[in-house]
């Protein structure tokens, strides 16, 4: 993995991905205390990468900002910070104010949380979170945000209610397709009877988000996005915790439900009897396409570009559920050599028995290079094995690696910027179903 050098990087800073977090929230208003100019970079990149999502309620461009200068960095900027929060107050109405730093008041020691502890006095809905952008990416702003409610803002000594779980690990606006994601994972849950509490969909309120502690399970459906948070929750109010991988496709989904259904020790049978179900409508629906598939040979290789939640979801659903050849998966996030080896682990068990290539590189310009190690080109000879017919699953930015190698691409992973995303979600039996009609949707859109 490059080091020291990044070329079209895939997310924005902390700061970046904690402010769209919040804006997610039901009622959420993210005050930024930063200097002018952060929230305007970040709007217009996520309006670029989400698949056209950008403004909302208190989002983007309208998000209310103490835009610090010269003299609150020689003289400090809580009093500032103060002014803009009263102002926001007053004309911003919101269900839950958070306050988010960038770099240069932290950097100035500013204590935000002196400043927003005396308006929580004074009845405030309002809640703090250091975010300064050097501190990660967006994907650890989204877990510093939940880190933040965890801390000060559910409610403390609710029992716990059988049957209540809470989902975490799909960032919003990071993945273009978080709203419809979150659902399709919901609905996967509520088909065994859980009551789900997933922050972020228009199901979720901040009342339910407030009593998040009564639930008896944490499922975090990602290695990496919400396991600091997931870990502090278990800490404060003493709930355990599940990693597993975005469900996309049957056979992702049936291996979540049992999963969670192990977890918290349901009736094996309930689990069997509805994983039965979804995948009989799922092959009945399927199943019309199976001609063409084998007639129109719609098999490929493909090489999958992605962050560390859809790299390992859509090779596993190529592989097991498509039968396609997924030769080559790169994982863009910054990923520690700590925690490599459990995203790898992933797709390096697939039950097709198939084994890909996991390069982890944040250098998306070096994504040819790995596949001509991986696959070399021909050196003259007459006869070889070429990598054809093939295709390319990741971000607008891989259009110039599939030209390159002929093969057709789909923008899944963020960025998203030849898309418009709306509420289209790729997890469960049904989102396995409308990520294989886009597939081959792709291939065939020029006949």
């Amino acid at each position: 993995m490059s080091e020291n050098f990044v070329e079209r990087a895939r997310y924005l800073c902390s700061l970046g991905g904690a402010a769209a977090t919040v804006t997610a929230l039901p009622g959420g208003v993210p005050i930024l205390h930063s200097a002018s100019g952060c929230a305007g970079n970040f709007a217009w990149t996520q309006n670029g990468g989400s698949g056209l999502q950008v403004g909302g309620y208190c989002g983007s461009l309208t998000v209310p900002s103490s835009n610090i200068g010269e003299t609150e960095v020689v003289f400090g900027g809580e009093e500032r910070l103060r002014e803009q929060i009263a102002s926001t107050l007053k004309v911003m109405h919101g269900g839950l104010y958070v306050v988010v730093t960038g770099c240069v008041p932290e950097v100035i020691g500013d204590d935000i949380f002196a400043v927003v502890n005396d308006f929580r006095s004074e009845g405030v809905s309002i809640i703090g979170a250091a975010t300064g952008g050097f501190r990660g990416d967006s994907y650890w702003g989204y877990d510093l945000v939940l880190q933040a409610l965890v801390k000060d803002y559910l409610a403390k000594g609710i029992e716990k209610a059988k049957g209540r779980v809470n989902l975490w690990g799909v960032v919003p606006y990071m993945d273009p397709f978080w709203r419809g994601n979150l659902e399709g994972a919901r609905r996967l849950l509520e088909l065994i009877g859980l009551e789900v509490n997933s922050f972020f969909t228009p199901a979720d309120t901040l009342e339910g988000i407030q009593a998040a502690a009564s639930a008896e399970l944490n499922i975090v459906a990602s290695d990496l996005y919400g396991q600091g948070a997931a870990r502090l929750f278990e800490e404060k109010h003493g709930t355990p915790f599940v990693t597993a991988p975005l469900p996309i496709g049957v056979s992702a989904s049936e291996e979540f439900l049992r999963q969670v259904g192990a977890a918290l020790s349901l009736d094996e049978g309930l689990v069997e009897r509805v994983i039965a179900r979804e995948k009989k409508e799922y092959y009945q629906i399927l199943d019309p396409l199976t001609d063409c598939y084998n007639d129109l040979d719609l098999q490929r290789y493909a090489v999958v570009v992605g962050d560390a939640n859809y790299a390992v979801a859509l090779t596993r659903f190529l592989a097991d559920d498509l039968g396609w050849l997924p030769a080559l998966t790169v994982v863009t996030d910054r990923v520690q050599e700590s925690e490599q080896s459990a995203i790898a682990g992933r797709v390096g068990q697939l039950a097709s028995g198939f084994a890909t290539n996991v390069v982890f590189e944040s250098d998306g310009s070096q994504v040819l290079g790995h596949l001509n190690r991986v696959w070399p080109q021909p050196a003259g000879q007459k006869y070889y094995n070429s990598f054809s017919p093939a295709f390319v699953v990741g971000s607008s930015l891989e259009r110039e690696l599939a030209l390159q190698i002929g093969a057709p691409h789909l923008s899944v992973s963020f960025p998203v910027a030849n898309r418009a995303v709306l509420d289209r979600g790729y997890t469960g039996f049904r989102g396995g179903l409308r990520l294989a009609e886009d597939l081959f949707g792709a291939i065939v859109v020029n006949r």
